[in-house]
C-alpha cells in the first residue's frame, strides 16, 4: 500500500477490547497532523480501533462511525477528526465534499476505508490494517510511511502479546461489537 515502506509491525488481538487497548497505546505516540489510515473489511473492527484511540486522547464523547456524515471532530489532548468513506465511491467524491482540510493540521485525521482515496493520500501516514471479521482474532499490521511515523511502531511495547494486550482491555469498559 506504501511505496518504500520503512518497517511494520503485526500484532494480533482476540477481541474488540484488546483491538480498542492497541489503539490507545498506539495514540501515545500522535502528534498534531498525524494521518493514520484505517482499512479492513466491514466489521473488522476499523471504528474499534478509533474508540480506543480516541479515549487514549482524553475524548469522553462517544465515537461511533461517522459514515453518514462522513466525518466527527472529537476533542481532546489533540483534536481527532474521524473520517469514513464507506458511502464514496472515489477521492474526487471525497475532496470535493471538504474532508480534508486545514483544521486537520491540529489534531489526528484517522480514515475508515482509506483505500477509497487510493493515490490521493500522501505517503506520510500510518497505515493500519486489520484482517479478520466476526468473533475471530485480529491480525493488525501497522506500516508507517516514512520514518516520522516508525514512532507508532514503538509505542506497542516489545514484549506484547495478545494476551498483554487482553489483560490491559480488561481494565477498559466494554462495549458491544468489534
Amino acid at each position: 500500500m506504501i511505496a518504500g515502506q520503512h518497517s511494520q509491525r503485526v500484532v494480533v488481538t482476540r477481541d474488540a477490547a484488546s483491538t480498542r487497548a492497541l489503539a490507545g497505546a498506539l495514540a501515545a505516540a500522535a502528534r498534531p497532523g498525524d494521518l493514520i489510515s484505517l482499512v479492513g473489511d466491514l466489521g473488522a473492527g476499523k471504528t474499534q480501533f478509533a474508540k480506543g484511540f480516541g479515549a487514549a486522547l482524553g475524548i469522553t464523547d462517544t465515537i461511533v462511525s461517522p459514515s453518514f456524515v462522513l466525518m466527527a471532530e472529537y476533542r481532546g489532548r489533540l483534536p481527532l477528526f474521524h473520517v469514513d468513506l464507506y458511502r464514496l465511491a472515489d477521492a474526487a467524491e471525497a475532496l470535493a465534499g471538504g474532508l480534508i482540510d486545514d483544521r486537520q493540521v491540529e489534531g489526528v485525521t484517522l480514515v475508515e476505508w482509506a483505500e477509497r482515496l487510493a493515490d490521493a493520500m500522501p505517503d506520510d501516514r500510518l497505515d493500519v490494517l486489520i484482517d479478520g471479521a466476526g468473533d475471530e482474532p485480529r491480525r493488525i499490521t501497522l506500516r508507517p510511511g516514512d520514518a516520522t511515523y516508525a514512532r507508532y511502531l514503538d509505542a506497542v511495547p516489545d514484549d506484547v502479546e495478545a494476551a498483554d494486550l487482553d489483560a490491559a482491555a480488561a481494565a477498559a469498559p466494554q462495549e458491544g461489537g468489534r
